[in-house]
């Protein structure tokens, strides 16, 4: 099995037709409206766009987000515009490219205006009740008293802390059940954000799932990725070999390791589809699953060793593309989305499910279009960015087409430029950036980065 069987067809019967009405009964008045949906975005942190059953994985058990993605829209080419924590939530948030809101590090807050032009300061606006739940992501004071119901934290949090019992992920569930169970009020919006499957950064075990799920993927052969070969490695620049990705790769993904790493990460991701499955329970019970929303997407990709290389961070597919799930209340016109979208694009489409305008700082689009079945793609293509002063970790840019890619890294020397046909080559493992019949395709890209630098500020 070649990478989790790269862009493999679609597992259970998804089909591309128009499958049923999809119809919006958002108000477009403003203030509290009751019939307006309730809204839920569930957002993981590091887990990759493959690692789904309905994306081609064989050995991954995800019961809950496959029977979402059979009732709702699945978006098979969602991608990151910049791949780190703070900087991907501030896009998710606040619907704009990294060089709009300037959050390139752990350390900058959301100012105020920012919290208020972006979905959840829009949505409380609007008469939304809203919930933040799990990891905040982002620097500054936390925003305790802009939310309605607040239990988020600070920095990467602890799988199994001094001071509680539970595992983070049963934390995060409990308190969703809870102001589930309490909310009285509708429409309400709540932001689940999970630290699962993100390894516990220089702990001795750094993918450290429930004990209910220890048990889980016993027995079962995890398929080698193609990639995760010395060959691949010692074709890699060598800036990227001496960079922080290479640090992390050893004791998690090398040759001793990748087994029992890859099902330590396997079972975080099932105990999210069990943290999910509880709250539809909760919202069937509560008889109130029929009037929301469902949207589940993570911040960033993530290398399981792809290249020799672990974490995210680099331009490859494996560190930039991410799942996206919709599930509306109703069969939604189009089920499977091949065209791009990005996680700027989430923002405006919470907006526009709740009948709202997007403010007009928002970069993204709504993709309400796609699922209705009334456009096919919203870009030709789009701007990668990675600018923040992480140590070790090269800066870089790149545009991204449906059948190309061009990276540059900023760093000094030879071999800081990438240009990748994807359409021959899915695994991005032949540089063309000096093929002579390419040079034309060149510097068309290196047109488009330069137009995205002026452009999206």
């Amino acid at each position: 099995m070649k990478r989790r069987s790269f862009l493999q067809g679609t597992a259970l019967g998804i089909g591309t037709g128009l499958l049923g009405s999809f119809v919006f009964n958002n108000s477009r008045s403003g203030g509290a409206n009751n019939s307006r949906p309730n809204i839920i975005i569930l957002v993981a942190d590091d887990m990759r766009w493959d690692c789904l059953g309905i994306m081609g994985d064989r050995v991954i058990n995800t019961p809950t987000l496959e029977q979402l993605a059979k009732e709702g829209t699945l978006f098979r080419n969602n991608f990151v515009t910049t791949s780190i924590c703070p900087t991907s939530r501030a896009s998710i948030f606040t619907g704009q490219y990294a060089r709009r809101h300037k959050i390139w590090d752990f350390n900058i807050p959301l100012t105020a205006e920012q919290f208020n032009l972006s979905y959840m300061g829009q949505l409380e606006k609007s008469g939304y009740k809203i919930a933040f739940i799990g990891k905040w992501g982002l620097g500054g004071k936390l925003p305790v008293d802009e939310f309605n119901y607040w239990r988020g934290y600070e920095g990467q949090g602890q799988y199994f802390a001094p001071d509680r019992q539970e595992h983070l992920t049963d934390l995060d569930t409990s308190q969703a059940l809870k102001f589930i169970k309490i909310t009285t009020e509708q429409p309400f919006c709540i932001s689940l954000s999970y630290k699962a499957p993100h390894a516990q950064d220089g702990a001795e075990e750094p993918f450290q799932p429930q004990k209910k799920f220890a048990s889980e993927y016993e027995g079962i052969t995890i398929p080698a990725i193609a990639t995760n070969t010395e060959k691949h490695f010692q074709k890699l620049p060598q800036f990227l070999q001496n960079s922080e990705g290479r640090k992390r790769w050893i004791g998690r993904f090398d040759e001793a390791k990748y087994t029992h790493s890859v099902k330590q990460y396997y079972r975080l991701i099932s105990g999210i589809d069990d943290s999910i499955a509880q709250i539809i329970s909760a919202l069937k019970q509560k008889n109130i699953l029929q009037n929301t929303w469902i949207i589940f997407t993570s911040d960033n990709g993530f290398f399981l060793g792809d290249r020799g290389l672990s974490d995210k961070w680099i331009g490859y597919e494996e560190s930039i593309r991410t799942p996206l799930i919709i599930k509306p209340p109703t069969l939604p016109g189009k089920q499977l989305i091949e065209a791009m979208t990005l996680n700027i694009d989430i923002a405006p489409t919470i907006l526009a499910i709740a009948g709202l305008e997007p403010p007009s700082v928002m970069q993204g689009k709504s993709l309400l279009g796609l699922m209705g079945n009334e456009t096919t793609k919203l870009r030709e293509e789009w701007l990668y960015e990675y600018l923040c002063p992480t140590p070790n970790i090269p800066k870089s840019e790149g545009i991204r087409t449906e059948n190309y890619k061009y990276i540059k890294y900023l760093v000094a020397g030879p071999d800081t430029e990438m240009l990748y046909d994807l359409t021959n080559d899915p695994f991005e493992e032949n540089n063309l950036i000096n093929e002579p019949g390419h040079q034309g395709k060149l510097q068309q890209m290196r047109n488009s980065l330069n137009q995205y630098r002026q452009q999206v500020s």
